[in-house]
C-alpha cells in the first residue's frame, strides 16, 4: 500500500496516510515484542502516523503511565525509522502529579514538565503533533497555548492538536490563535457509524470551516462495528468492550450491524473495513485511528484505506445509523 495518498493534518504541513495507528495497546494488551512486529508491519504497509498519550496505559495494575511511549521510543531507536513516521502524543490526563486529585491538567508548569518526560520516553527530540488530551477548566486556553508556543519555538513540538474538546472550547482556542498564538490544527473526537452525535453538528461544522484535521478514535466502537459481537452476551467476553457496549444491542444497533453485513458482502469486505471506509467519506474526517493486537488483524484492518464504497453503500449505512 505504499501508494497511499496522504491527507493534510489541518494547516500544520504534516500529512498522514488515511489510517492512524492507536498505540494504547502497547504495554497493555500486547507486549514489547508483539508491539514491534505490529509497528514494523504498519509502516512497511505505507502508513506513517502513530498516536499515543503519556497516560497510556496507567489504568493497568502495576503501570505508571508512559508504557506506550516507552515501547514506541524503543522501536524508533531499534529500527532507525524516526524520519518515516509522525509521532502523535497527548498531555493533560492525570499522571499523579496532583496527588489524589486526579484532575486534567493543561497548566504551563505541567505541560513543560510532561513534554520532557514524553520526549525522553519516545527517544526523540521533537513531537510532531502534541495534543491536549482533555479540557482543563482550571487553566485558561491562553495559558496553555502560550506554553505550546514556547515548545514550538524551542523546536520540541511541530504542531498542536486537541482531543475531546467540544465546539465552544475549540472555537475559543481558535479565536485566541488569531492573535498570534499557536493554532490547534487537529481535533480527536470519539466518532464512528454508531456514535455520530459525538462529532456531527457544531464540532464537525467548525472543523470543516476552519480546516481542522479530524482524527477519530473509537473508530470501531470498541469492536461493536467489527460484527464479532451479535449480542450483549458475546460482548461480555471482551476485555475492552463490555462497558461501552451495554446499550448498543437495541433496534438501531442491530439495524446498523445488519446493513454493515450487507454492504460488506457486496464489497467482499469485512464489517470493520466498511465501517472505517464510511468514516473516510465523512466531511472533515482526515484519518480514523485503528488498532490491532495481531498481524492478521492489522493486515485485515488496513485494507479499509483502499476500500471505495459506492454512493448507495454510503447512503445505506448513513440511513441505518440515523438516530
Amino acid at each position: 500500500m505504499s501508494d497511499l495518498k496522504k491527507r493534510a493534518l489541518g494547516k500544520s504541513g504534516l500529512e498522514t496516510a488515511p489510517l492512524v495507528f492507536g498505540g494504547n495497546v502497547f504495554g497493555w494488551t500486547i507486549d514489547r515484542e508483539r508491539s514491534f512486529e505490529i509497528l514494523d508491519a504498519f509502516v512497511d504497509a505505507g502508513f506513517n502516523a502513530i498516536d499515543t498519550a503519556d497516560v497510556y496505559s496507567r489504568w493497568v495494575p502495576g503501570n505508571a503511565g508512559g508504557e506506550s511511549e516507552t515501547i514506541i521510543g524503543e522501536w524508533l531507536k531499534a529500527r532507525g525509522r524516526r524520519d518515516d513516521v509522525l509521532i502523535l502524543t497527548k498531555v493533560g490526563s492525570s499522571m499523579g502529579q496532583n496527588g489524589d486529585d486526579a484532575r486534567n491538567d493543561l497548566s504551563p508548569v505541567w505541560i513543560e514538565r510532561a513534554v520532557e518526560d514524553s520526549l525522553r520516553r519516545l527517544q526523540t527530540d521533537v513531537i510532531d503533533l502534541y495534543q491536549s488530551h482533555w479540557m482543563d477548566p482550571a487553566t485558561p486556553h491562553e495559558a496553555t497555548l502560550e506554553a505550546y508556543d514556547r515548545l514550538i519555538k524551542a523546536g520540541k513540538v511541530r504542531a498542536i492538536g486537541a482531543s475531546n474538546f467540544d465546539a465552544s472550547n475549540l472555537k475559543a482556542a481558535l479565536d485566541l490563535s488569531k492573535t498570534g498564538l499557536p493554532r490547534y490544527e487537529t481535533i480527536q473526537p470519539h466518532y464512528n457509524l454508531y456514535s455520530r452525535s459525538t462529532f456531527e453538528g457544531p464540532l464537525q461544522d467548525l472543523a470543516v470551516a476552519e480546516g481542522i484535521g479530524v482524527i477519530t478514535y473509537f473508530s470501531l466502537e470498541a469492536g461493536f462495528l467489527t460484527g464479532k459481537y451479535k449480542s450483549m452476551a458475546e460482548a461480555e467476553s471482551s476485555k475492552r468492550g463490555i462497558g461501552i457496549l451495554k446499550d448498543h444491542f437495541d433496534a438501531r444497533g442491530v439495524r446498523i450491524l445488519a446493513v454493515l453485513d450487507a454492504v460488506a458482502k457486496r464489497n467482499e469486505a469485512t464489517p470493520a473495513q466498511v465501517a472505517l471506509a464510511w468514516l473516510l467519506t465523512r466531511p472533515g474526517v482526515t484519518a480514523p485511528i485503528v488498532s490491532a493486537t495481531s498481524i492478521d488483524q492489522l493486515n485485515d484492518t488496513l485494507k479499509a484505506a483502499t476500500l471505495v464504497l459506492s454512493e448507495q453503500d454510503v447512503k445505506d449505512l448513513t440511513k441505518a445509523s440515523d438516530a
